[in-house]
């Protein structure tokens, strides 16, 4: 390889805590939409995102209830979380001040505005009056600032790790929300899986590929299986393999890729039960932690002697 290990570590972590910050601030977003939307009676409760994103252990030690007060603290200025926005934007700015050199200049002037921006309004967003904008705030920079290394960072290993951290965790988070999806109400379903799809942005590729109605079956299927869409599991996945083929020491990590596309290719959500879904998904999530795994020990950890 031709450059330093901990610098591949350092741009692989950035990417991976500005998609979290990203995605975290999507799902919070169209889940706070959603809720304002359902009867007052639907015993759909804000525990719901702390599911998301497999939190509740690191969440129980600090609340005992799922308020919405306490879950959005949580997921908005919390730095116990490494899942929170506040949390996630520290730890990209610091993974960007210690690779300056390896990425575009404006690089770490942006990625240092978005942590003093959430930096000073984090807090005061958790209530309703300014979280809407602090959200789509948090949405909208972090887009900038990827389409920034997208479209002016040289093609090499530095957007090669770039890539492969955002595609992982783009990944991960998109088969977190079906997986709480599948679980949750279903006489709210129309609403709920629509919500998903927001939180996607997946709503206007899902109507031109599908179709209006909103169902389960085809939502989960879209998001797992769809090869066009950025966000969708498949599409991840598939980037992800061409972003580790020209890498050397590779075999593990793609081994662990193809298999998991091969399960994606033969899965049907109306063939199966709620439980063979769930474990589905269990087995994707052991292959994307799996793969993290291959890429740490073949690029980021030091040669045993």
């Amino acid at each position: 390889m031709t450059m330093l290990s901990r610098v591949a570590e350092r741009l692989y972590w950035m990417a991976r805590y500005l998609e979290r910050a990203e995605n975290t601030a999507r799902v919070t977003n169209a889940y706070t939409h959603l809720i304002m939307d359902l009867p007052r009676d639907t015993q759909v409760g804000w525990e719901i995102l702390i599911q998301i994103l497999d939190a509740e252990p690191v969440y129980t030690k600090q609340f005992r209830a799922f308020n919405e007060q306490n879950v959005l603290r949580f997921l908005i200025a919390d730095q116990e979380n490494y899942s929170s926005i506040s949390r996630s934007v520290k730890a990209a700015r610091e993974n960007v001040r210690t690779t300056r050199d390896a990425l575009p200049e404006e690089t770490w002037e942006h990625v240092n505005e978005l942590f003093i921006y959430t930096q000073e309004t984090a807090e005061k967003s958790i209530g309703r009056r300014h979280r809407y904008e602090f959200l789509e705030q948090i949405i909208s920079r972090c887009q900038m600032i990827n389409g920034l290394l997208m479209t002016t960072l040289y093609r090499e290993h530095s957007h090669r790790f770039i890539k492969l951290g955002h595609l992982l965790e783009r990944a991960d988070m998109s088969s977190r929300i079906i997986d709480v999806g599948a679980g949750a109400n279903q006489a709210i379903d129309p609403l709920l899986w629509g919500s998903m799809l927001k939180s996607l942005s997946a709503m206007s590729a899902y109507r031109q590929k599908i179709g209006p109605l909103v169902g389960p079956n085809a939502v989960i299927n879209f998001i797992f299986k769809e090869s066009r869409l950025p966000r969708t599991v498949f599409f991840c996945l598939t980037g992800i393999l061409e972003e580790l083929q020209p890498l050397s020491n590779n075999s593990d990590a793609i081994q662990i890729v193809e298999s998991a596309r091969r399960k994606l290719t033969r899965f049907d959500a109306e063939s199966m039960t709620l439980e063979q879904l769930h474990q589905f998904i269990d087995q994707l999530q052991i292959s994307l932690n799996q793969l993290d795994d291959a890429i740490n020990k073949a690029w980021f950890l030091p040669m045993q002697s």
